[in-house]
């Protein structure tokens, strides 16, 4: 490509220079009787004269232009930076394709929409937390309120009660989840890698929960493989807790759950509810529910599988889903082999 665009530039020169003595010929046959090499050497010294004033024109004209141009970009720069500052980031530099400060230009335009959408993700956040906040706050207050009725009999004192303790207990979680999250992606949380046995980890955690899964009658089946892993063992136990969880709270009555271990890829799958194609590609952000209404009555508050994933991502791995509504859903948890389970 290089080589073209010389060969252009000297095609380019030749051409300009070939009208230049064509027209110093035809001024010095105009005014001037010369002999052969006379108006030879002559019509060279005046071709060249000729394009020395051409192009001497036109780089001034264009350093002119250009002046102009880079003038021109720098308003337009100050005025979107300023913009930005003022933290107004649906703004963009216009700007010609060639034209000076090009790459500066883009770059601006690019943090523009990256500050936008961060600034998008934060008022859902504030917004989505607010909400979260909010909701069990006014179950403690009202039922506070009812509990002050000297005549309120016993067992509706204690079912009320019992309703305050639960919200207060909810807002707890996500207070601890909201801190685990920030931690996470701030680094904060020094991973404390260790050797340990996963089958063993993934045993431990189903038996924690079997109340839970025995409660509403779930066949809980388990194939794993003996595997040894290197990971934080407190923050992978959190993985598999906050899986666990969701495979029963959306499995119905006399449904099942499975967990298998094959190499370092752990599969938790289950009968129940499933979820629709469109809340697949949400349910690792943050506060999203797939059914508020239900996820609510059963204390979710949308943070578990973001924990999920960011643990898994810390740790080199990745998590995946796979459902169909009715059908039931399938976590996939891979992370890194050790060497010497290769």
């Amino acid at each position: 490509m290089n080589v073209l665009k010389k060969l252009g530039g000297v095609l380019a020169f030749f051409t300009a220079y070939s009208f230049a003595v064509t027209a110093a010929y035809g001024l010095l046959s105009l005014f001037f009787e010369m002999s052969g090499v006379m108006i030879f050497i002559f019509t060279g010294i005046l071709a060249l004269l000729i394009l020395f004033v051409v192009f001497g024109t036109l780089m001034t004209i264009t350093r002119h232009a250009n002046r102009h141009r880079t003038r021109d970009i720098h308003e337009r720069l100050t005025h979107v930076m300023n913009e930005i500052s003022n933290g107004n980031f649906n703004v963009a530099v216009d700007y010609d394709k060639n034209a000076p400060h090009q790459e500066m230009a883009e770059a601006i335009n690019d943090m523009a929409k990256n500050l936008g959408t961060l600034e998008t993700m934060r008022q859902d956040f504030i917004s989505n937390v607010s909400h979260e906040i909010q909701s069990p706050l006014t179950s403690i207050g009202g039922f506070a309120k009812l509990l002050k009725d000297e005549n309120l009999a016993h067992g509706q004192r204690r079912h009320y009660a019992e309703i305050i303790e639960a919200e207060s207990k909810r807002m707890s979680g996500l207070s601890e989840n909201l801190l685990k999250l920030s931690s996470l992606d701030n680094n904060k949380i020094p991973l404390n890698k260790t050797d340990f046995r996963l089958d063993k980890q993934l045993e431990a955690v189903a038996l924690t929960l079997e109340p839970q899964w025995s409660a509403k009658n779930i066949n809980f089946e388990a194939d794993m493989q003996k595997m040894t892993v290197n990971g934080d063992a407190d923050l992978l136990s959190q993985v598999w807790i906050n899986l666990l969880n969701n495979a029963i709270k959306f499995t119905p009555e006399g449904g099942s759950i499975t967990i298998t271990l094959k190499g370092s890829v752990v599969t938790i799958s289950d009968t129940g509810i499933g979820i629709l194609d469109e809340d697949k590609i949400h349910i690792f952000e943050r506060f999203y529910k797939v059914d508020k209404a239900r996820d609510r009555n059963l204390g979710g508050n949308g943070l578990g599988l973001s924990i999920v994933k960011k643990i898994a991502e810390i740790h080199g791995g990745k998590v995946s889903v796979n459902s169909k509504p009715g059908k039931g859903t399938v976590f996939e948890v891979s992370l890194p082999m050790r060497e010497e389970n290769l």
